[in-house]
């Protein structure tokens, strides 16, 4: 599994991942805004009700991540910036969530001294969690498998393994506050290569069963090709097949919102074809 730390649009979008010690703006109706390394990134949110998880999420790979605090001293605090002293009854302290080289880093907030929980909201916590957050590689089957040449005229079909079409999500929790971000693939997109049109269908797509009759199998996952690839790079259709993610949040209280309704990551296949030859018999 490859994670696409570098490659997958919703983590490009926001850099190192860094956050800094200014809190989450208000959300208004319709939008979030948690803050990245300084800069606001809206994205669609709703607020007041969370469905949780679905079944097929349930199903998904998980992971959990905590967060920890450390308390901060008088010249520390003075150093970042912050006012000294605290408001009454609470102290500043360093928040570590999702470490690694795409985690968050230290974030400065207020705890309070009787109860131990941090003031963060889980549009905060968003990030950490797509720090860590693995939407990987799904490596395609096709039939006929690759490596061997199809024929001119008959289906190529593709799909994903149904062991691997299953959700990814991270939890991140500070104190009682906590946010899950979760990407559930969605659509497989073919790129024949060579300019032609793509296909898309919904789902993983349907396992072609070598002992089954071509006849008795059906999928909307296939391209038919109706040139050879003799003249195309390497005498082979550079084709691509990419699964679409949904990638999404929830939170305590209720939070929530799409990061990306469509994010695509790709993963390349290179297919031959052969022209069927007619078969010819003499008495």
């Amino acid at each position: 599994m490859r994670a696409l730390a570098g490659a997958v649009a919703v983590l490009a979008a926001v850099g190192s991942l860094v956050i800094g010690t200014a809190s989450a703006s208000a959300a208004s109706s319709g939008s979030c805004d948690p803050y990245v390394d300084g800069t606001v990134i809206v994205v669609a949110c709703w607020s007041g009700h969370s469905t949780g998880a679905t079944a097929g999420d349930r199903a998904g790979s998980t992971a959990n991540e905590v967060c920890t605090f450390t308390a901060l001293g008088e010249a520390r605090v003075k150093e970042l910036g912050l006012p000294w002293l605290p408001p009454r009854g609470k102290r500043w302290a360093l928040m570590v969530c999702a470490g690694g080289p795409t985690g968050t880093g230290p974030q400065a907030l207020l705890v309070s001294n009787a109860t131990g929980e941090p003031e963060v909201t889980p549009r905060q916590l968003v990030v950490g969690g797509l720090g860590v957050l693995d939407v990987p590689y799904l490596q395609p089957a096709t039939a006929p498998p690759l490596g061997k040449d199809g024929l001119v005229g008959l289906p190529e079909w593709f799909w994903v393994p149904s062991g691997e079409w299953h959700s990814r999500s991270v939890t991140v929790t500070a104190g009682p506050v906590w946010a899950t971000v979760t990407a559930v693939p969605v659509s497989l997109i073919f790129e024949p290569g060579a300019g032609l049109s793509p296909v898309t269908c919904a789902g993983p797509g349907d396992a072609y069963d070598p002992h089954t009759p071509a006849g008795q199998q059906h999928t909307k996952c296939s391209y038919t090709y109706l040139q050879p690839s003799a003249g195309q790079p390497a005498g082979m259709y550079q084709a691509s097949v990419t699964v679409t993610w949904r990638v999404s949040w929830t939170g305590s209280g209720g939070a929530g919102g799409v990061l990306d309704p469509g994010l695509a990551v790709p993963a390349g296949v290179a297919i031959g074809v052969a022209q069927a030859e007619a078969l010819v018999t003499s008495r």
